[in-house]
């Protein structure tokens, strides 16, 4: 296999962090513990922990990510509840009272949408109007379809005009141009993907082709830019998507380096799960008067059943989960990992015990990585290991399990894993390793 030329928006992500393994008092349901033995953690450690790949650029910086702070494990215990059947959101509108165009609105309805989220149906009509927004909302509520479909509609008004959307993953930014493509189908709109792992020159020629959209990652984008092919003057809007992911894998400096070359009047949208400080300070100093909305619910999903597993000897973690996988109920099974090679070093040590797996992570190429997604979305594999490029944005249906096989760093991302599973009204499990 040729080696891939690394870019600047996948050197930074998948970055290992620094994560300590502490217990509480709280037992787990699995298993029992094992004696610890010393060495090397076996499968999925981090093997580079305070080494040239140790942590995060942006850590301690932004106070996102946190090195030998406590990680209360208590949290990572939560048994399933029934759903409650909230209040039913009443929407103001329906997507045929947006007053979009006749070929977006016949798109959209061909689409099956009829009533908007409540993220889309609040945000829409301000996007419309021109005006800067801030909206923060839980991944899986309609986010994508609330900035695109008011853009597609100031395209339609006004051909000159282009946008910039900036994502965490190429997996976000392809999900991304996908549904965009069902939006504009008919209509003349072209969008152009620039995303890591994929051909910079194919996408240098089609950045000098017509175009829209513009959808991509922080360090391609500021790899485009900095080679003269992607001129940030023209595009009179930005919209950044996942935006507090994006500054806990460190793309702040790259997307303070966009934005600055950016007209000063623009308009400028931002979608994130969550608000902190750091993100609080970052929109400060580009959207001008925002109006906020935040749909947020929650912190983990209550249809997900969560436990922990204690294993004490790190040379017994794979056979733990050796068991656990063999059972009939680990049917479609995403496992998250904290480092690339310790990502890969398990898909292939589950793929030689006879498991389908496969794997994703930042060194694979693009075409590997969507391989790898395709096969476990169509059910032809039973197993993805990942790092947390697959905590966000992915919309992977029937995962009966997440296995977070490290400890994630935040609590966040904690929160983030665990959404892959008991989605569109079904009960999920997640199993959280504890050493």
């Amino acid at each position: 296999m040729n080696p891939v030329r690394p870019n600047r928006d996948h050197s930074r992500r998948d970055r290992p962090e620094r994560a300590v393994n502490r217990t509480s008092g709280r037992k787990s349901s699995f298993g029992s513990p094992v004696r610890k033995s010393g060495g090397r953690p076996s499968f999925g450690g981090n093997r580079n922990a305070g080494g040239r790949n140790g942590g995060n650029r942006s850590a301690g910086k932004n106070g996102n990510r946190f090195r030998g702070a406590k990680i209360d494990v208590s949290r990572f215990i939560n048994k399933a509840r029934e759903m409650e059947k909230p209040r039913p959101y009443v929407p103001q509108y329906s997507f045929v009272q947006f007053g979009f165009s006749p070929e977006l609105t016949k798109n959209v309805v061909e689409h099956g949408y009829v009533t908007p989220t409540p993220i889309q149906d609040q945000a829409i009509p301000h996007v419309l109007a021109g005006k800067d927004v801030i909206g923060i909302a839980n991944t899986g509520t309609g986010k994508t379809a609330a900035f695109l479909l008011p853009l597609v509609e100031k395209m339609l008004q006004t051909r000159n005009k282009k946008a910039i959307i900036i994502v965490p993953t190429r997996e976000l930014a392809l999900q991304i141009e996908m549904e965009l493509r069902g939006f504009v189908k008919g209509m003349g709109i072209a969008s152009v993907s620039c995303i890591g792992g994929t051909n910079i020159r194919e996408q240098m020629r089609n950045l000098r082709n017509r175009h829209n959209f513009v959808i991509g990652t922080p360090g391609r984008l500021k790899d485009l830019q900095e080679r003269k092919c992607l001129h940030m003057s023209e595009y009179s809007t930005v919209v950044l998507d996942e935006a507090d992911r994006m500054l806990d894998m460190g793309f702040i400096t790259d997307i303070k380096a966009i934005l600055k070359e950016m007209p000063h009047e623009r308009h400028s949208l931002f979608f994130s799960a969550t608000f902190s400080p750091d993100i609080e300070k970052l929109v400060g100093g580009f959207l001008k008067e925002p109006v906020r909305i935040s749909v947020r619910v929650g912190d983990t999903a209550a249809s997900v059943d969560q436990d922990i597993v204690r294993v004490i000897d790190r040379a017994k973690k794979i056979e733990v989960l050796h068991d656990m996988l063999s059972k009939k109920e680990f049917e479609k099974v995403l496992i998250f990992g904290q480092t690339k090679w310790g990502v890969e070093k398990l898909s292939n040590e589950l793929t030689k015990r006879g498991f389908k797996s496969v794997s994703i992570h930042g060194n694979k190429t693009q075409g590997q990585r969507k391989s790898a997604l395709e096969l476990f979305k169509g059910n032809r594999v039973q197993i993805m290991v990942a790092t947390d490029v697959a905590s966000r944005g992915l919309d992977i249906n029937d995962v009966s399990h997440v296995i977070n096989y490290d400890l994630p760093a935040t609590y966040e991302d904690y929160t983030h894993r665990v959404g892959r599973t008991g989605r569109a009204g079904k009960t999920g499990k997640a199993i959280t390793f504890v050493e």
